[in-house]
């Protein structure tokens, strides 16, 4: 169990393990506990806690806080963690990293992730939505997540990557993304060793990929980012393997989440599921509603770069900050009654893909993604049942909020 208690003027200490199961199954009463009495809260390991919108909203956006990831990982371990294959992809990637390093990783991929860009796939996400149900219609019985959420996300990034048909069985059959290495509290030796693991066999097949794609050029991600990567001033071939790693977890991690913690909150509101089912018309504004009713990502991290002033207090510079993400988005002064489902609710804004210059690339995508399920299971299975909806089982992750399995059923 980690003790965190408040400084003092901060109210009684608070008990928090994001391990706990409990904590997994329901955060949201320990946000609110944060949120009322200690909304900037410093941990007794050392980081600050954000809860309340406004100031998330803030630190997402202001330019003192950056990210300083091997600093970072140095005071969660104390010690240099910068050997670990697991930590060393990572710090190559865009999502770790500051200006102008950050910026010229993001603007290599920017063109593919545009509005126009995204827009233009409706037809084929469309189809592939469909084919993914048609594979489980006729059985009145499917896996959600195996069958659906993690399937259409796989093959849309596969397809963007240029990841060959027969090479996608392995990223098929299951997801080995892992957010724990994003996490406050240290990872185990267990634990990095088979992030190590799953890093280097990552590598090894988009090393591969990148191979193929130099003799083989086609219309595609990666065909453009070795492109990049030999003209020689953009990308180095580190950088080239670790981004293409995190492109595809990244691409379709969260979209599952997205579409497995929304069906599941619709089922557990069956009036929200109904009311979408009487009016379609509805579904884009629920899937912002549900984005902010159980994001799919539960943080961000940052580390202050100057002194700032957070919600009344100063925090000084060279800390370690996280932005929680899930306490925002159900924070009483931004959204009335926050922990009502409600699809139809005016002027959501989540902050569930962050914000400032880190802003999900994908966000648009995932968004068309879950609008077309929400509105393709709506019309093929208006019947559907969650038979474990009230023991739902999810996964040993706080940063990465997810169903392992969501059994569903229909007529």
């Amino acid at each position: 169990m980690n003790d965190m208690t408040p400084p003092a003027g901060q109210g009684a200490p608070i008990e928090f393990n994001p391990l706990d199961p409990a904590f997994i199954a329901d955060p949201y009463p320990f946000y609110r506990r944060l949120r009322e009495t200690a909304p900037v809260f410093k941990a007794q390991q050392g980081f600050w806690l954000l809860t309340r919108y406004e100031d998330v909203a803030f630190a997402l956006r202001d330019k003192r806080f950056g990210k300083d990831f091997a600093g970072n990982m140095e005071r969660r371990y104390g010690a240099n963690r910068m050997d670990e294959p697991a930590v060393a992809s990572l710090a190559r990637t865009m999502l770790v990293q500051d200006p102008p390093d950050h910026t010229r990783l993001r603007g290599l991929v920017n063109k593919a992730f545009t509005a126009r860009r995204v827009a233009d796939m409706r037809p084929r996400i469309k189809a592939l939505v469909d084919a993914q149900l048609d594979r489980v219609a006729d059985k009145g019985e499917m896996d959600v997540m195996r069958d659906l959420a993690h399937r259409l996300p796989v093959i849309v990034i596969c397809d963007m990557l240029g990841i060959p048909e027969e090479h996608r069985a392995p990223f098929l059959a299951g997801s080995n993304v892992n957010g724990r290495i994003l996490e406050p509290v240290p990872m185990t030796r267990e634990e990095l060793d088979q992030a190590n693991r799953n890093t280097q066999l990552s590598g090894l097949y988009f090393k591969q990929l990148c191979d193929l794609r130099r003799r083989d050029p086609q219309d595609d991600l990666t065909t453009e980012l070795v492109r990049a990567e030999e003209a020689g001033d953009k990308l180095s071939a580190e950088e080239l393997e670790a981004n293409m790693g995190l492109l595809f977890g990244a691409g379709h991690e969260t979209t599952t989440n997205l579409i497995g913690n929304g069906l599941l909150a619709l089922h557990r509101q069956r009036d929200q599921w109904e009311r979408l089912k009487a009016d379609p018309s509805l579904i884009p504004n629920a899937v912002e509603e549900l984005l902010r009713f159980d994001s799919s990502v539960q943080l961000t991290g940052r580390v202050t770069h100057a002194e700032v002033e957070v919600g009344g207090l100063t925090v000084g510079p060279q800390e370690s900050v996280i932005m929680l993400l899930g306490a925002a988005n159900r924070d009483p002064a931004q959204y009335e009654n926050p922990d009502r489902l409600d699809v139809g609710r005016p002027n959501v804004r989540p902050l569930s893909f962050g914000g400032g210059i880190h802003f999900c690339l994908g966000a648009q995508l995932a968004r068309l993604e879950a609008e077309l399920v929400f509105a393709a299971l709506i019309e093929r299975m208006p019947t559907l049942e969650l038979p474990e909806k009230d023991t739902p089982a999810w996964r040993r992750s706080f940063t990465l909020r997810g169903l392992s399995k969501l059994p569903a059923v229909w007529h």
